[in-house]
């Protein structure tokens, strides 16, 4: 039986030849620490040429990017694992996969993705893919829909929920978006020069209640296997390829906050732009980011609605109609989540890079308020915005 203890190089490289599946193991010579997320340990396992040929990921007992102060189960590895098995199996294309884990050590092996890129890097520097967009609305929508209750039968939906139950990353879930942005809290970061405006948004109460909603529905509402941080650094992109990383998140949760999320991390990249890239080509790059917007919904909802019609095996689900009166419920949870995320980037402990990355001081503290207050407006309207057009209108309003 394995038992836990934090991986060095060695242990990854000797790990990676054990369990890669490597017809020769032996060309596996050495392994680099790579991990900059707020998490875990990733180790690139190399070739004599030092090209990196597989993935070895672990989970530590803590919040990586706090320290022991913040304990965290290292289970959290199991669930990554199978989630990113069980949404391979309906999106291989978009999800990367996953050549072995052991749920003692909290490890997992995977293929090498050093021919794609982090989307997070690629938008910040305005690079365009115009497949992604289109390939995220594929990869949502084949998950999120096959992981059901209009495909999986009853029995099976509730066992896969009893065995995705996933606490301990479902509370920083719920600490970090619709908890600590709204009060006073250590873990909050942001600049002081805009208290004004994060207490605003402690003493607005339609917004809390607003928000209490959201998290109500994140707390019940067990839809499909979400991958539950689904943002622009947990996708990778190449020039015809995009595919999902890091889903230590994974639970049964609304179909609206992942779609939320990946759309809330479009609009810090709007609301980052003018800070990032020179005046003409900030302007180009928001109106992209707008397109993306819309092309996302637009791609998942069409790709959804199909299925549904096709291969729905509810027959109550199945009834003419059903399926887009959800989808309609869908877009406002996606709406009120989307912003959210806009919130908890630009006022809680995990920031990005959109905004973080800007330079110009003065710059920074305009994009971050800009991104403070269209997540308010998007909360707050959430179930006013019947369209994805209507979202676009009222986001040039606040721009």
């Amino acid at each position: 039986m394995s038992h836990y203890h934090t991986f060095t190089p060695t242990d990854a490289l000797a790990y990676a030849r054990e369990h890669a599946g490597l017809a020769d193991p032996s060309v596996l010579v050495s392994a680099s620490e790579v991990g900059d997320g707020n998490l875990n340990l990733v180790f690139k396992i190399l070739d004599s040429d030092g090209i990196s040929r597989v993935i070895v990921k672990q989970a530590l007992p803590w919040v990586r990017c706090v320290g022991e102060s913040w304990p965290l189960t290292p289970d959290r590895a199991r669930l990554e694992a199978q989630t990113l098995i069980e949404h391979y199996r309906h999106a291989p294309r978009h999800t990367v996969k996953v050549l072995y884990h052991d749920p003692e050590l909290a490890t997992i092996v995977m293929e090498d993705l050093s021919d794609h890129q982090i989307w997070r890097g690629e938008l910040i520097q305005g690079r365009h893919y115009p497949q992604a967009i289109d390939q995220l609305a594929e990869y949502l929508a084949q998950t999120l829909f096959h992981t059901s209750d209009f495909w999986l039968p009853p029995h099976d939906k509730k066992r896969q929920v009893a065995n995705f139950i996933n606490p301990a990353m479902c509370e920083i879930t719920e600490d970090l978006f619709f908890n600590d942005p709204y009060q006073e809290h250590p873990r909050n970061n942001y600049p002081e020069q805009l208290e004004s405006e994060v207490v605003q948004l402690r003493e607005d109460e339609p917004l809390k209640v607003a928000v209490a909603g959201l998290k109500h529905r994140f707390l019940t509402h067990a839809e499909a296997l979400l991958h539950g941080d689904i943002h622009s650094g947990s996708l990778f992109v190449a020039n015809d390829s995009l595919k999902a990383i890091d889903a230590e998140f994974g639970y049964f949760g609304p179909i609206g906050f992942d779609l939320g999320t990946a759309m809330g991390n479009l609009l810090l990249n709007y609301c980052g732009a003018p800070g990032l890239l020179g005046i003409r080509e900030a302007a180009d790059v928001r109106e992209q980011r707008l397109l993306d917007l819309r092309a996302l919904w637009l791609g998942f909802h069409q790709r959804f609605l199909a299925l549904a019609h096709d291969k729905s095996r509810d027959a109550a689900l199945a009834s003419p109609g059903y399926a887009e009166a959800f989808l309609q419920k869908v877009w406002f949870d996606c709406i009120g989540f989307c912003g959210t995320e806009l919130i908890r980037r630009s006022v809680g402990l995990s920031h990005v890079a959109d905004l973080e990355g800007i330079q110009d001081e003065r710059m920074r503290l305009a994009c971050i308020s800009h991104a403070i207050t269209l997540g308010r407006t998007l909360i707050v309207l959430a179930d006013r915005l019947d369209n994805v057009d209507e979202l676009i209108a009222r986001i040039r309003q606040y721009s």
